[in-house]
């Protein structure tokens, strides 16, 4: 988008989106909206763990909309494999942004779970920082931690493993 101030549809717009992605049981929406000439709006909505919705949103010129998402399909987090694809495995649980990982509420204090800890549903797991918002990530079921796939401070994208719950 060339102007500087957001169309004022747009945020209704991607509620809507959201919207739509859960009343109809849908994991992704892509949208482009053209306004005119180098005025567009693209707009991925998806799910990927019950009640978080994900909006990525990218506003750029009409000659290159797809080089705004190029970037993040590219990249990988760093996770230890002791197994071919942790993402693979029953229980895991993976990462609903792209952020910095912290297992800790704050410096020093303990780990929000370490492996052996039963969590329930709903119990934060850990935090992702995402353009300076400290995310709580929630346990999507109740279970034992079995693995941990980060490390505290690590960038991680869209999608990888975070931990394994059984």
């Amino acid at each position: 988008m060339t102007k500087k101030t957001p169309h004022d549809s747009d945020v209704t717009f991607i509620q809507a989106l959201a919207e739509l992605l859960r009343e109809n049981d849908l994991t992704e929406l892509q949208v482009k909206r053209d306004y005119g000439e180098n005025d567009s709006l693209n707009v991925r909505v998806s799910r990927h763990q019950p009640q978080q919705v994900v909006a990525q949103v990218a506003a750029a010129p009409a000659a290159a909309p797809a080089a705004a998402a190029a970037p993040a399909a590219a990249a990988s987090a760093p996770a230890p494999a002791a197994d071919a694809d942790p993402a693979s495995l029953p229980g895991a649980v993976t990462s609903p942004m792209v952020g910095t990982i912290y297992l800790a509420p704050e410096p020093g204090a303990a780990n929000f779970v370490k492996v052996g800890d039963a969590v329930s549903e709903g119990d934060t797991l850990l935090i992702i920082e995402a353009m300076k918002t400290m995310n709580h990530i929630p346990a999507p079921k109740s279970g034992t931690v079995k693995r941990l796939l980060i490390e505290d401070g690590a960038p991680v994208e869209f999608g990888a493993p975070l931990m394994v719950i059984e």
